[in-house]
């Protein structure tokens, strides 16, 4: 299982950078109201980055950077043992931020992250094989002190994951042949939007692949 212990299934960044725009597209057909839904993808987020984002609507979240610099992930679980939350005034669990390299300062300083509210923090950088975290001392006896095991195993690219997911948080059943389908980023046409069980305009779901940086059928 994937988390801040153990970071080597965690797809490389220009895997995982195609698997949230997937799972951004997949949530935008099922969804209509961006609000309700739990993955988005923002392809222009400035001129050099990319932004995938998860959001459940229960305060917890995870903003992942990808530039030139390679990829920066931070994440927040507000029930989560190592929640700043835990202290008077907020304080975040030492190691958690401190060696996140210089290239990465302006994801540090972006005020829509909400830096302060950060449980666990991981980043890959260019030419790197390698995901890492800070030196941290993790509080003992706890399966998931910093709410990455939840979050980031969800990120295994297997379409099985996102099929159970979508049965739980849509109530929806989507055959899985469908899901990777978009996993594997065919262009989004009118065939592929009719094998799934929702309604949504073909043109609305293109305006948001073209947000995601999703690939059209011309």
């Amino acid at each position: 299982m994937i988390s801040t212990r153990n970071l080597t299934s965690l797809p490389k960044p220009d895997a995982l950078r195609r698997l949230l725009q997937a799972l951004a597209l997949l949530d935008a057909i099922l969804e209509e109201e961006w609000q309700y839904r739990y993955y988005s993808f923002n392809a222009k987020w400035s001129p050099t980055e990319q932004m995938g984002s998860m959001r459940n609507g229960s305060g917890d979240d995870f903003f992942a950077v990808f530039d030139s610099s390679g990829c920066f992930l931070r994440g927040f679980s507000h029930e989560s043992p190592m929640t700043p939350w835990r202290e008077t005034p907020p304080t975040i669990w030492p190691g958690v931020l401190d060696a996140v390299p210089p290239r990465f300062e302006r994801s540090l300083k972006e005020p829509a992250f909400h830096m302060e509210d950060t449980t666990f923090c991981i980043w890959c950088l260019a030419g790197n094989s390698a995901w890492s975290c800070g030196p941290i001392e993790f509080p003992a006896n706890e399966e998931d002190p910093d709410g990455s095991l939840w979050m980031l195993s969800a990120l295994d690219g297997n379409p099985e994951t996102y099929q159970l997911f979508v049965r739980e948080y849509f109530e929806l059943e989507v055959k899985l042949g469908v899901i990777s389908r978009v996993f594997e980023h065919e262009p989004l046409s009118v065939e592929l939007l009719q094998a799934f069980p929702c309604s949504r305009n073909f043109q609305d779901v293109i305006a948001d692949a073209e947000e995601i940086g999703y690939p059209i059928k011309p």
